[in-house]
């Protein structure tokens, strides 16, 4: 059977501008949680983009609710996909990048396999995935769930979520959390401006951080 929930509310424009300021490997020095699994890694190197969650639920090879799903998506929508572990089928391909493409999909995120790398490359649609299979789903018009809570590399996402996909990898938040991880995480990113900029004129990192301060206390004490 299928499940079709609404849309979700997509997060403020300017929301999206602070959170694409920020690194998610910055964030991992705010957060524990959140981070998806590391081996989904990002197919297009040097991107960095935010959106909201639109989240699917699709099992085995069954695509149709993908199909079905490029004429709702909208511009600055991320698509989390979770494939309920299969590894063997990928669900989106060159037909698919075109659509979400060309709908303003600002990214895929798969946990599972994409296909048609070199289309993904060419109309430059950001995506993170577990890595490429020949092997595709098809259209069986079987079941999957439309805008559900969703497990994607061990991290559960919510339609309408806030997610923020970079070369490190896919950090999701909650809306209302989101504003304070980001002004923190930019907030850490200037201080590192700073402090590379007193690395150059000579002072060592140790002295900064205060890292040699410890180990020469401990060295003391015992």
């Amino acid at each position: 059977m299928f499940i079709v929930n609404p849309m979700p509310e997509q997060i403020a424009p300017d929301l999206v501008a602070e959170l694409e300021k920020c690194e998610v490997a910055t964030i991992g020095h705010v957060l524990h949680s959140g981070f998806v699994d590391p081996d989904i890694r990002a197919v297009l190197p040097g991107k960095r983009v935010a959106g909201t969650a639109v989240t699917l639920r699709i099992p085995h090879a069954d695509s149709t609710l993908l199909h079905y799903l490029t004429a709702y998506v909208r511009p600055g929508d991320v698509v989390v996909i979770e494939r309920c572990g299969d590894a063997r089928h990928a669900c989106w391909g060159g037909v698919i990048t075109n659509a979400m493409k060309m709908a303003g999909v600002t990214a895929g995120v798969i946990d599972g396999p994409a296909t048609d790398f070199s289309e993904i490359v060419r109309v430059d649609m950001p995506m993170w995935c577990r890595g490429p299979s020949p092997i595709t789903t098809k259209l069986l018009g079987l079941e999957g769930a439309l805008n559900v809570p969703v497990n994607v590399g061990g991290q559960t996402v919510s339609p309408g979520d806030a997610v923020l996909c970079d070369e490190s990898g896919v950090v999701v938040l909650k809306p209302a959390e989101a504003p304070a991880v980001a002004a923190r995480a930019i907030a850490m990113q200037e201080a590192e401006v700073v402090l590379l900029s007193r690395l150059a004129a000579g002072e060592k990192l140790p002295d900064i951080s205060g890292a040699r301060a410890m180990v020469e206390a401990k060295l003391l004490s015992a």
